[in-house]
């Protein structure tokens, strides 16, 4: 069973918790881009609760443009803003010392395109979880998937259909502001460590 889902900036934990389930994985890379979603943001736990990352992205004068045609703009030092976020965010979890060496090129380097730096993002992921993971591409775009060959989860970039719930774990502000639902991967990562894998294999991505 293939699973078809598209890119995103650090992916959210149902997201993520959808390629480690996957027997194959299938990255839709032929899309039109849609505002207010996934592609290019992704959420985070601060000091005072819930937060957006956001990539600016350059604008087109075309009414559709695809994902991987699309610029990040780089007028915007959005790099050492988002990295700033992470360290108040997590700077006193259990393991963003250990993963902070592998994810901070991310926010050095530059990118041109936002399909690039979301591939970037999620081999970042893959290193630090010391992950295999069989991987192809799409080379045109379907409307109609065969629920027979193929889970179709394009819609996990939709931030306002990503709606799973999950089992709690430790969150650096708990004791603030509660547990906080799928989040972005990085805040599993980061309070759950090499335990990350584990908690993903054994949750069922369920949608209210």
């Amino acid at each position: 069973m293939n699973t078809l889902l598209l890119p995103t900036y650090f992916p959210s934990i149902s997201h993520f918790a959808a390629i480690i389930q996957a027997e194959k994985i299938v990255f839709e890379v032929e899309d039109n881009f849609q505002k207010q979603t996934n592609r290019n943001r992704t959420y985070i736990y601060s000091p005072n609760g819930i937060q957006l990352l956001n990539i600016p992205i350059k604008h087109s004068k075309e009414n559709r443009q695809k994902t991987k045609d699309v610029q990040i703009e780089p007028d915007f030092d959005w790099q050492k803003q988002h990295f700033k976020s992470l360290e108040a965010a997590y700077r006193s979890s259990p393991f963003f010392e250990y993963f902070e060496d592998d994810i901070q090129p991310l926010f050095v380097k530059k990118h041109k395109f936002l399909m690039d730096l979301n591939f970037e993002a999620l081999a970042i992921l893959t290193k630090c979880l010391r992950l295999k993971l069989d991987i192809t591409t799409t080379s045109e775009y379907f409307h109609d998937i065969d629920a027979n060959t193929t889970q179709d989860y394009r819609f996990l970039a939709n931030g306002k259909r990503d709606n799973a719930i999950f089992e709690p774990y430790p969150q650096v502000f708990n004791d603030k502001h509660g547990f906080i639902n799928n989040l972005s991967i990085l805040d599993l990562l980061f309070n759950e460590g090499k335990f990350t894998i584990d908690y993903l294999k054994n949750q069922t991505l369920r949608f209210p």
